[in-house]
C-alpha cells in the first residue's frame, strides 16, 4: 500500500499483520474516490470508519484534510495504523479510536463538523440484511453531525442484487462499481 498524490505521494504504508483479514484498497479505487471528490479535501476534517491500516485517511491528509479521526476495533489494525500515521509525522492531524464504527457515541470524538466519512465495513456486514441496516442507520446520525455539503463514501461487495442502499435520511447513493467492489456516495439529506 502507498499514498498515491500529495504532501507524502509514494510513501509506502505499513500493512496489518497477515493473520488479520483486510480488504485493502486498490490504487486505482482510491484514485478514483479522491478524483470524484477533487476539492473536498482541503483544511477539512475526514472521519476512516472500519479504517485498517488507514490508507483512506492518511492519503486524505497528504491531500490536505486538516484532521483525519480513524475508528478501527482491531488492535493490531489500530497498531498498524498507528505506526502509519508515525512514520508520516502527522500525529498533530490524527486521532485513532479502537473501537465500534457503528457506536452512537462516536460524533462525540468529532474535533468539529467531518466534511467527509468513509466507512469500509466488512462485506459480511453488508450481505447480512441487519447488519447492513445498522450500517446505514450509523451513516444518516452521523450525516445529522457532519458539514451539510459534505459526503459519506460507503465501500462494498458488487454486484449486490436486490439490495437497498438508500436511507431516507440521506441523499443517495450515487454508485460507481469496481469489478467486485463499488463505491456508494451519500450527503446528509436537506432538513425538512
Amino acid at each position: 500500500m502507498r499514498i498515491i498524490a500529495g504532501e507524502f505521494r509514494s510513501r509506502r504504508l505499513e500493512s496489518p499483520p497477515e493473520k488479520v483479514p483486510t480488504r485493502p484498497i486498490t490504487d486505482r479505487v482510491k484514485e478514483s474516490i479522491f478524483n470524484l471528490l477533487r476539492g473536498h479535501f482541503e483544511d477539512q476534517a475526514v472521519v476512516d470508519l472500519f479504517a485498517g491500516s488507514g490508507g483512506i485517511g492518511l492519503e486524505a491528509i497528504s491531500r490536505g484534510a486538516a484532521h483525519c479521526l480513524f475508528v478501527e476495533q482491531s488492535r493490531p489494525c489500530a497498531a498498524t495504523l498507528r505506526a502509519n500515521i508515525e512514520s508520516l509525522g502527522v500525529k498533530d492531524r490524527s486521532d485513532v479510536v479502537i473501537g465500534d464504527s457503528l457506536s452512537p457515541a462516536l460524533p462525540a470524538r468529532f474535533r468539529r463538523p467531518p466534511h467527509v466519512i468513509f466507512l469500509d465495513p466488512p462485506y459480511a456486514m453488508i450481505e447480512d440484511e441487519v447488519q447492513r441496516q445498522r450500517v446505514l442507520d450509523q451513516m444518516a446520525r452521523l450525516g445529522s453531525h457532519m458539514d451539510a455539503s459534505g459526503f459519506l463514501v460507503l465501500r462494498t461487495p458488487w454486484p449486490l442484487h436486490e439490495v437497498d442502499l438508500s436511507h431516507p435520511q440521506l441523499r443517495g447513493p450515487e454508485t460507481h462499481s469496481y469489478n467486485s467492489m463499488a463505491v456508494h456516495l451519500y450527503q446528509p439529506a436537506a432538513p425538512q
